[in-house]
C-alpha cells in the first residue's frame, strides 16, 4: 500500500492512498464466496449457484461495498503508518476504483495540533472565602416562603401581586384566534407571564367589573399565528385574591419533605444544602481561573472541524433552553465562537495534562463525588444508584 502526505493548510492534510489491486480482486473474490453460500437464484437451489453466475449477477455491487470499507479501514492504517492524529472524520475523494485495477484514492482531514505546554507553576489562583450563617439561612427560608403562597379572596380591587380569575375573548381583525378565548383564567399580577396590557389592564380591577383592552403581541411571540399583531381583549373578573405567605412552622417543614424535628431540622438542611452550594460556587470560581490561565498562557491552533462541531452543540444547548427545535432562532454562531474555541482549546489542553502526568480517579474520588451529587435529592440513596 503506497501513502502520500499533503499539507494544504493550517491543519488540514490530504493522505492519498493506493492498494494494490490483488487485495481488492482478493477481497472481492472472498466476499462473493461467502454470498454464493446463501445466493437464491432463479433455477438454482440455495448454496448451488455456480460461482461464475454468483460473480455475474453480484460483482459489480460487491465490488463497490469493497471498494468502500476498504477506503474506510486502509484509512485507519494509513494514518496510523504515519502517526497522524485525525481531528474528525475524513472527507474521502475517490481517485481510480475500476474492476481489476488498484484503488487510489484521496483522504483529506485535520490533525489534532502539537500541544507544548508551558510551566503551571506560575499560576496564582484566589479562593474565595465565605460561609453561611444564620441570617443566610433566614433569608433562605423567606425565599421558600414565597415559593408556596396562599391565595385568599378579598373584596376590593386588584393591587400588584394580586391573583386575578378572569375569562376573556381576544380578536384580531374582529375574529377569535387559537387560543384567544378562556375561563377562570388566572394571572397574577406583576409575574409578567401575559402581555404587558393584560397586567396593566387588570389593577384596579374588582370581581364583576368587565373591560375592554387593545394589546400588542412581540413580534417573538411564541405563537406564529399571532406574532406582531394588534388584538383586541374583552376581561371580566371574577375573583380577586390576596397574596400572603405561609408561617414557617412544623407543616410548613413537612411540605418541604422534613417529616421529623419540624422547623429546627429544615434549618439544619437548609444549612447543609447551602453549605454544599458555597463549596461549589467556591471550586467553580477557582476552577475557572485555572482555566483563564491555562487558556491564556498556552495559545492553540483549533481544527475547524472540531470548533464547527462545538459551536453547533452550543447551539443546540440553547434551543433547548428556549423549548424549541427551530433552527432559525439559534444563535449565531459568530456570537457562540469565542466561548466555543475556548472550550475546544481547554479540552485539548487539559487531555495533554492528563496524558503527561498519568491522571486516573480511583474509586473513593468518585464515591465522594456521586455522595456530594446526590445529596440534595429527597433520596439520596436512590439517586446515587441512578
Amino acid at each position: 500500500m503506497q501513502i502520500s502526505v499533503t499539507k494544504t493548510k493550517g491543519l488540514e492534510r490530504r493522505l492519498e492512498v493506493a492498494v494494490p489491486g490483488e487485495r481488492v480482486a482478493s477481497e472481492v473474490d472472498a466476499r462473493l464466496k461467502r454470498l454464493a453460500r446463501t445466493a437464491r437464484l432463479k433455477g438454482f437451489r440455495p448454496g448451488k449457484v455456480p460461482f461464475a453466475v454468483v460473480r455475474q449477477q453480484f460483482g459489480s455491487q460487491v465490488h463497490a461495498e469493497t471498494v468502500n470499507d476498504l477506503m474506510q479501514s486502509t484509512f485507519a492504517e494509513a494514518v496510523s503508518q504515519q502517526k497522524l492524529r485525525p481531528a474528525g472524520g475524513p472527507r474521502i475523494e475517490p481517485i481510480a476504483a475500476t474492476p481489476g485495477n488498484e484503488l487510489r484514492y484521496a483522504a483529506i482531514f485535520e490533525i489534532l495540533p502539537e500541544v507544548i505546554l508551558h510551566s503551571l507553576d506560575g499560576i496564582a489562583v484566589e479562593r474565595p472565602v465565605a460561609a453561611v450563617n444564620d441570617a443566610d439561612v433566614d433569608a433562605m427560608l423567606e425565599s421558600m416562603r414565597a415559593q408556596r403562597p396562599d391565595f385568599i379572596e378579598v373584596q376590593r380591587p386588584a393591587q400588584d401581586g394580586d391573583r386575578v380569575t378572569l375569562d376573556f375573548v381576544g380578536r384580531i381583525d374582529g375574529e377569535v384566534f387559537p387560543g384567544g378565548k378562556a375561563d377562570a383564567f388566572q394571572v397574577v399580577i406583576g409575574a409578567h407571564r401575559v402581555l404587558p396590557e393584560f397586567e396593566q389592564a387588570l389593577l384596579g380591577m374588582s370581581a364583576g367589573d368587565a373591560r375592554s383592552i387593545p394589546a400588542q403581541f412581540p413580534a417573538d411571540y411564541g405563537a406564529a399565528a399571532v406574532a406582531g399583531k394588534m388584538a383586541e381583549f374583552d376581561l371580566k373578573v371574577g375573583k380577586v385574591e390576596e397574596r400572603t405567605l405561609p408561617a414557617i412552622d412544623e407543616s410548613f417543614a413537612q411540605a418541604f419533605g422534613v417529616q421529623q424535628g419540624g422547623v429546627p431540622e429544615l434549618r439544619i438542611e437548609v444549612r447543609s444544602s447551602m453549605e454544599r452550594e458555597l463549596s461549589e460556587a467556591v471550586r467553580s470560581r477557582v476552577r475557572e481561573q485555572l482555566f483563564d490561565a491555562l487558556y491564556r498562557d498556552n495559545p492553540l491552533e483549533i481544527p475547524q472541524s472540531m470548533l464547527d462541531a462545538q459551536i453547533r452543540d452550543l447551539q443546540v444547548q440553547a434551543l433547548r433552553r428556549m423549548g424549541t427545535q427551530d433552527l432559525s432562532k439559534a444563535p449565531p454562531r459568530e456570537s457562540l465562537e469565542p466561548g466555543a474555541r475556548r472550550r475546544v482549546a481547554l479540552g485539548l489542553l487539559i487531555g495533554e495534562i492528563v496524558r503527561l502526568q498519568g491522571l486516573k480517579v480511583d474509586r473513593s474520588r468518585v464515591e465522594q463525588k456521586l455522595d456530594a451529587v446526590s445529596a440534595s435529592y429527597p433520596d439520596p440513596q436512590q439517586a446515587k444508584r441512578q
